[in-house]
Order: structure tokens, then C-alpha cells, then sequence
């Protein structure tokens, strides 16, 4: 059977490891026939092959996209009320078996057991605050704006929403876009990363548990050729995405072409200030945790220390010493504290960066690749890079992995200059005792999302998330309230009950 159809086969898709499903109206569908393109799942700590997941066809892409349009409008039908009762069922199912999802996570990540508690918790947060949606979702009223003439202002989805996620957070950064598309209304298509995405159909699984109607949450897992479609089909109003810069880029542009509604968040550089009053030793664990947590596969985590004055000297040994206490190692050991890369091509890109960074002029303080380990996992040790500058590799690309550089300046103001002369602006934090000098900071500072003795500033889930500069395309920024708004549009009724006398023919411009 092609993939140009939406049916359930009775036949295992291909070969002896398992098949991950996509989730279309309700139903696990299992790819299968000689033309369906397959990606690879592994176990990034034992660098084996778990399963396989089929990759959707555009006409398959097309198909489940009008099929969630056939079934969204019984949901935005739904009342209030009843929609609230399914995100707090949602809540207490995720709640009550976040352990499973966090191992499901973990197996196919790589991240520890305890991120990936950490990762459902953050996800959870979305949930809740779209259990309010009865608050989220109202309208306005102005009465007698004319004599006898009313106008209100009411907030309707836009229909069928796309969200495409990242390898990095399967869990959490779906929760942040499909709980607030679903609130507000609206059926969605999620294609999650190929790299790891079973927790998206275990998520399919928990709407539907929590009484979400077949259709209005669909999985259609795929590669770049999915995405297209995505990009391309009429029915699909908006798109969401979280990842790399250049991706990013491409989907803003090919989406707005297209006429849709577009939140694409981009890469990131984020850059840690640690001013000679701060507390060093706050600072370096600060630092350790932010660069290393999740093998530094995190948009939010602290690649660059920005050392002010000769605090280095003292912090450099610190995060040093923290380094080599850490237990890197599988996942599902409760004695890790950090996990291997996604693929092998992860590991040695990023053992890259650290091998050329001599030849540009930094220090390898700490090499990661020095680090031995059993087995075929994708692990690296931990990096450590001093005296970077921009114009080096080390400094100027994402890495996304173990990698911590340490940037010399001379003071404050040098500090904020580098900062807001990066193309990226996601996140950013500075570490100080002094008020006014965090003040300032806040003030000057040309970035999306900052932190004060705060490392990953990433923000409680009544607030939004999202960057600035090349680290977001679009307007919105996402959860929270921004997206709200996002998953919406507003329309706006004028109303007047005249009496039939009142009746006339007027052809000049209305007014009051």
C-alpha cells in the first residue's frame, strides 16, 4: 500500500525492527509498500538501531491535512468549557505517567532520565495555562460607540495549524504548540523530529485518553519532503517551528509565500556575563550546568562565558575542576548527569569545533574528546575553550553540544557590545551582586529572553518564549499569551438596531 492513502495495513511496513506510526484521525497508521521512504531510530547510548520510522509522502501530507479540516469544525463547536476539561484531563494523564514519557524521551534522545523529567514538567506548564482558556479566548465589547451602534470583537481559529518540532525537546516544545493550537480551536498536524519521535504519538495517545475528538490532533512524522507539503498545502493556515537558523529562514519564507500565518525559531548563541563582583562560585556552577545539561543540546543553553576584567583567571579553574566531576554516561543511570549526542554526525561535528579552535588562536582548556567510553553510544566529554573571539568557528556557529567558550573582555560595556553585535539574541544572563549594574543590563541588552544570576532564563509558561534577531522569524513569540494570538485571528462586528423609521439612504462616509 502507498502512503498516498490514509488506511491502517494488516502487514509489518519493512524488515524486523519496528515501525513508529503515524496518528491520523485517531488511529495508528503504519507506513507500508516498496515506495515508502524509511529514517533510522537509534539509542544514542548504545549507538544501535531501535526502530524505524516511516517518512510521509506529500499526498499522504495532503490527505491528513483534509481530514483534520473535515474534523475541526465539530471542535471549534466545542464549548469552552468542555475544552478546558480535556486540557485538564491531559494535564493529570501527562501528570500521572510522566515517568513513562520520560524514559520513552530518553531511549530515543539519549538525554538522562531526570532532563527528561524535567522537559515533561516544562511542558506541563503549557498545559495549564491553557486550562484558562476560557480567559485566553475572550473577546471585547465597547457599547454606544455611535448612538445606537455597538462593536465587539471576538477571537476565532484559523482552522488546521502545521507545528514542526525539533530533536531536542520531543516532548516539551510540542506541548508548547499544540496544547494552545488545540485550546484555541484549531486541528493540528505535528511532524516531529525523525530523530526521535515516539513521544509525539504517545502524546497523540494522551489527547485522545483526555476525550479530544479523532482528527484534531494528527502525527505525520517525515523529512524535508514532508515538510514541503507542509509548507505547500493550501488547508494548512499557520505554521510553528523550533530549529536551526537556516531551516528557520527557509520555512518563514516558503510558508508567507504561501499566505500562512509563520513562528519559526532560529539558533541560538546564548552568552553568560560574569562581572568581577558576581559570586564565583555560584557563577561556575551556573555556567557547567547551563553549558553541559542535555550534552549542550539545548537552544537556550550558555555556549560563550563572557569574563569582565581578570575574572577568569579565578573562574576558569572552577569550571574546570566542576567538569571533572561529572558523570557523563547512559541515560537510564540514575548516577548520569549527562547523556550522549542525537547521531554520531552530532558527535563528531562537535568534536570538530574543538579541534580547530588551536588553529584559530583559543586555548582547549578541557577536550572533550580525550573523554574514553565503552561501547558504540554517541558520548563526548565535556569542552572547555578560552580566550575565543569572534571570527572563529568555535565562536561564531551554533555548536549544539558539550562545548563551553570563555571570551575575555575589559569591562561592561565591551561585554554588552559583543553581545548585541551577534546575529543571534535568543538568550542571554550576567551573573553580579550589583542592582544597577543588572539594571543597565536589562535595559541595554538587545536579546529576547534575559536572565540576572539566572543562566537558562527560559520563561514560567504565563509568559511567552522566543528571541530576537536571526533567532526568530515572524512576529510572535511562543506559549504563553503571544500565542494566543498566534492561533487566532479577531474579527470584529459593528451592530445597530434601528428603528424602521430610521431607515435612509446616505452615501457619504460614516460617522459618528
Amino acid at each position: 500500500m502507498s502512503t498516498s492513502t490514509i488506511e491502517t495495513p494488516t502487514a509489518e511496513a519493512s524488515g524486523t525492527l519496528p515501525t513508529i506510526p503515524h496518528w491520523v484521525v485517531g488511529e495508528r497508521v503504519t507506513p507500508s509498500g516498496d515506495d515508502v521512504r524509511f529514517g533510522a531510530v537509534f539509542n544514542p547510548a548504545t549507538g544501535a538501531q531501535t526502530s524505524q520510522v516511516g517518512f510521509a509522502s506529500a499526498e499522504f501530507l495532503h490527505e491528513a491535512a483534509r481530514k483534520a479540516k473535515a474534523a475541526q469544525p465539530v471542535w471549534r463547536e466545542t464549548g469552552l468549557a468542555k475544552r478546558s476539561a480535556v486540557m485538564f484531563r491531559l494535564r493529570e494523564i501527562i501528570s500521572s505517567r510522566a515517568e513513562e514519557l520520560a524514559r520513552i524521551i530518553t531511549a530515543e534522545h539519549g538525554k538522562t532520565v531526570a532532563d527528561a523529567l524535567g522537559e515533561v514538567a516544562r511542558g506541563l506548564e503549557n498545559v495549564e495555562f491553557c486550562t484558562g482558556l476560557m480567559h485566553h479566548l475572550k473577546g471585547e465589547y465597547s457599547e454606544q460607540v455611535a448612538s445606537g451602534v455597538d462593536v465587539h470583537q471576538v477571537r476565532q481559529p484559523l482552522g488546521v495549524v502545521a507545528c514542526i518540532t525539533p530533536f531536542n525537546f520531543p516532548a516539551m516544545v510540542p506541548l508548547w504548540m499544540v496544547t494552545t493550537a488545540i485550546a484555541a480551536g484549531n486541528a493540528v498536524i505535528l511532524k516531529p523530529s525523525e530523530r526521535d519521535p515516539s513521544a509525539a504519538v504517545w502524546l497523540a495517545e494522551a489527547f485522545r485518553e483526555a476525550g479530544l475528538p479523532d482528527g484534531i490532533f494528527n502525527v505525520v512524522h517525515g523529512d524535508k519532503e514532508t515538510v514541503d507539503a507542509i509548507l505547500d498545502d493550501p488547508v494548512i493556515r499557520a505554521v510553528s517551528f523550533v530549529g536551526s537558523t537556516p531551516i528557520a529562514k527557509y520555512i518563514y519564507t516558503r510558508a508567507a509565500e504561501n499566505g500562512k500565518r509563520v513562528q519559526a525559531l532560529g539558533g541560538a548563541k546564548n552568552h553568560m556575563i560574569v562581572m568581577p563582583d558576581a559570586d564565583l562560585d555560584a557563577a561556575a556552577d551556573a555556567a557547567v550546568s547551563a553549558a553541559y545539561g542535555s550534552a549542550g543540546e539545548r537552544c537556550m543553553a550558555v555556549s560563550v562565558v563572557v569574563a569582565v576584567g581578570d575574572v577568569a583567571d579565578q573562574l576558569i579553574p572552577k569550571v574546570t575542576e566542576r567538569i571533572g566531576g561529572l558523570v557523563i554516561g547512559d541515560g537510564t543511570d540514575p548516577a548520569s548527569e549527562m547523556g550522549p549526542l542525537i547521531t554520531r554526525e552530532a558527535r563528531e561535528r562537535v568534536a570538530g569545533f574543538v579541534e580547530g579552535a588551536p588553529a584559530e588562536g583559543a586555548k582547549v582548556v578541557v577536550d572533550g574528546r580525550d573523554h574514553a567510553f565503552e561501547g558504540d553510544g554517541f558520548f563526548i566529554g565535556a569542552s572547555l575553550v578560552d580566550d575565543v573571539k569572534p571570527g572563529m568557528r568555535v565562536y561564531d556557529e551554533e555548536i549544539f553540544g558539550p562545548v563551553l567558550s570563555v571570551v575575555r573582555v575589559a569591562g561592561y560595556d565591551e561585554a554588552v557590545e559583543l553581545i548585541n553585535a551577534n546575529r543571534y539574541a535568543n538568550g542571554t544572563a550576567v551573573f553580579t551582586r550589583d542592582g544597577k549594574t543588572a539594571r543597565q543590563f536589562e535595559f541595554d541588552i538587545e536579546v529576547g529572553m534575559v536572565g540576572v544570576n539566572v543562566p537558562i532564563p527560559v520563561p514560567v509558561g504565563s509568559f511567552s518564549f522566543g528571541g530576537w534577531k536571526d533567532s526568530l522569524f515572524g512576529d510572535t513569540h511562543m506559549y504563553g499569551p503571544e500565542a494566543f494570538n498566534f492561533y487566532t485571528r479577531r474579527k470584529v462586528v459593528t451592530t445597530r438596531w434601528p428603528e424602521p423609521s430610521e431607515s435612509q439612504i446616505s452615501l457619504g462616509f460614516p460617522t459618528h
